[in-house]
């Protein structure tokens, strides 16, 4: 019994901690666990959400604590007591205090709701105020995204939760990864980017405000569309989406048309690449407030029939859009010195198209790890839904298998009896080897190489040739 009896996780309800009194246990993260909770000394007090934490002296805790003291906005939930448990002696878990938000997860609302463009807007512009206090309180929440949010069911209002990630000037760095916590679907690409450029030792990655506008950003589209934008990574086949000419064809409209032109207009403001074009959660919330007033009757159709398939969420994960590239013809030097001659075709599409929103049409599956800092639990996350492990994303070494050549080209370096190529970049396919390189793809064709997916690829040769590309790309992470 005694383990059970200093296990934060563990405790029955009527238990006491400071001078509150443990009704149930409502959800448990990484490194916290939520009880729903009264005052012991008040009958009749509203209930209270108490986040114990799972480890003695965790830090995170008093940053969590601190950062929610600082901010003071309906949309996010006050902060009203803090402290230690102490089982026995020796023995010390912070808790803190929070009211009590009783609502449905932003996805799941959403689904069950059929929101409007207009509701949807005035949502929208509510979480932008939330960020725009935290901000002034010289505050990031580092962790927006649906699952981080709850629409109170007594009136629909939505409450930004989770400050668990966040950050504030002048706090100690708790970890000391490139990535600080926060979820990758919901990074922006200039964090990507950082880390390309980064070096070793690695240097971290410091977020700003347009970081968490840009994840309201991510948010407001799978909440209209129920997908993830394209993946932001530089090295992701989808990156090429991102490029100014290619922003205007998986616009929300475009794949939910029942989104009207002003919603999906700010909510491309909020995903755009370049940071300061975001404009300040107060700009946004402005802007989003503005066009819930103007819009006109379209507005107010739902965004949703009812028909359509289960909208983003926990179960299933959603998968991003998918936008198939134009071909554009190539030639590839290396075959004609290999002599072999013509030119291999690979099959990328036709025309440009977009999977609509009732299509069934489907592209990999975006990684939802999070870093070992991430998934702690204050009202939100695994308060009223269980945690899921994420599925992995497909590697683009599968998708690769089905079309190059069926055989290995001659003089083409072949797997070993095991079936493995020589160096951790190598992979075998179809009986050869082949790498990834670390190039524009613009300048795939001088380098010799085979366009896929806005990737360039080139077999690994056995004979000698000189090298007419730069190093080969690490490996992607996750």
């Amino acid at each position: 019994m005694e383990p059970d009896v200093v296990n934060p996780a563990s405790l029955l309800p009527g238990a006491r901690i400071g001078p509150w009194l443990l009704l149930e246990q409502r959800g448990r993260g990484s490194y916290g666990v939520v009880y729903r909770a009264v005052s012991a000394e008040q009958q009749g007090a509203d209930p209270v959400a108490l986040k114990l934490a799972l480890y003695p002296a965790d830090a995170r805790f008093a940053r969590e604590a601190e950062l929610l003291s600082r901010i003071r906005h309906p949309a996010v939930p006050r902060m009203l007591d803090s402290g230690n448990w102490q089982p026995r002696e020796g023995l010390s878990f912070a808790w803190l205090v929070m009211d009590w938000v009783e609502g449905t997860p932003l996805y799941e609302w959403a689904q069950a709701r059929r929101p409007s463009s207009r509701q949807v807007l005035q949502l929208l512009a509510r979480l932008a105020r939330a960020l725009e206090a935290t901000h002034a309180a010289g505050g990031l929440h580092r962790d927006v995204k649906g699952d981080n949010v709850r629409v109170r069911g007594a009136d629909g209002e939505p409450f930004l939760l989770d400050f668990g990630s966040g950050h504030y000037v002048g706090a100690s760095t708790l970890t000391w990864q490139t990535f600080p916590p926060g979820t990758s679907a919901y990074r922006p690409p200039e964090a990507w980017r950082f880390l390309l450029r980064t070096r070793r030792p690695p240097v971290a990655y410091a977020p700003e405000p347009a970081d968490d506008v840009f994840a309201l950003g991510v948010t407001a589209y799978r909440l209209i569309i129920a997908k993830y934008p394209p993946s932001a990574h530089p090295k992701d086949g989808d990156a090429w989406l991102w490029r100014p000419k290619a922003l205007a064809h998986w616009t929300a409209r475009i794949i939910n048309p029942r989104c009207t032109p002003e919603l999906s207009a700010l909510v491309a403001r909020m995903l755009s690449p370049h940071p300061e074009a975001r404009g300040s959660a107060r700009e946004v919330a402005e802007a989003l407030e503005q066009a819930a007033r103007n819009a006109g009757r379209e507005a107010d159709v739902p965004l949703f029939t009812g028909d359509e398939p289960r909208p983003a969420g926990l179960f299933p994960l959603p998968q991003r859009v998918t936008v198939r590239p134009p071909p554009r013809p190539r030639r590839w030097p290396w075959l004609a010195a290999a002599g072999l001659g013509g030119a291999l075709a690979l099959s990328v599409g036709e025309l440009p198209s977009v999977s609509r929103f009732d299509a069934t049409e489907t592209s990999h599956l975006a990684t939802q790890e999070e870093s070992k800092d991430a998934g702690t639990v204050a009202v939100g996350d695994s308060v009223l839904t269980a945690s899921v492990a994420p599925e992995e994303t497909r590697s683009v070494w599968a998708a690769i298998a089905v079309d190059v050549p069926p055989k290995p080209f001659p003089g083409q370096r072949r797997p070993d009896g095991n079936g493995r190529c020589p160096g951790k970049l190598q992979v075998a396919v179809n009986g050869g080897c082949w790498v990834k390189l670390s190039i524009d793809i613009k300048d795939c064709d001088e380098a010799g190489g085979i366009e896929y997916r806005s990737e360039c690829y080139q077999p690994v040769m056995t004979r000698q040739r000189p090298s007419t590309s730069g190093p080969a790309a690490p490996e992607d992470s996750p």
